[in-house]
């Protein structure tokens, strides 16, 4: 498997499909911490307080490489382009995307207890 190198983020990855890539790595010099929510944090509250924790460790948002989701139940086709909108949208706006490829390593569970009550962040990750 190969890997790309995303210098902004002081990462690399095996890239996959514009949703999520196949796996990151930190570059030399830098190391992956991750961070959980103490409740899931619906999407778009969730990129602002991921860009407010990077800003507040003097990091980009570029340094943002993986996320753990939580969705109430499987999307629809419909839903998960949806979704995905938002999703890399915010991406595209961070700097993060690359020709249409995604950098950033994802998950999404749907958890039988105590799901919540939309998708949302669950935990992240960064440089």
């Amino acid at each position: 498997m190969t890997t790309t190198i995303f210098e902004p983020g002081g990462f690399r990855y095996m890239p996959a499909v514009s949703q999520y890539s196949g796996g990151v790595a930190a570059q030399p010099g830098f190391r992956i911490e991750r961070a959980r929510f103490s409740s899931v944090v619906p999407l778009a509250e969730g990129f602002e307080r991921i860009a407010q924790h990077l800003a507040s460790l003097g990091r980009p948002n570029s340094a943002f490489c993986a996320c753990e989701l939580r969705s109430p139940a499987p999307f629809t086709e419909e839903g998960f382009r949806a979704f995905n909108a938002i999703y890399i949208t915010t991406l595209e706006r961070w700097g993060l995307m690359q020709g249409g490829v995604n950098p950033v390593a994802r998950s999404n569970v749907c958890p039988d207890i105590d799901p919540p009550a939309q998708p949302g962040f669950h935990a992240f990750s960064y440089t």
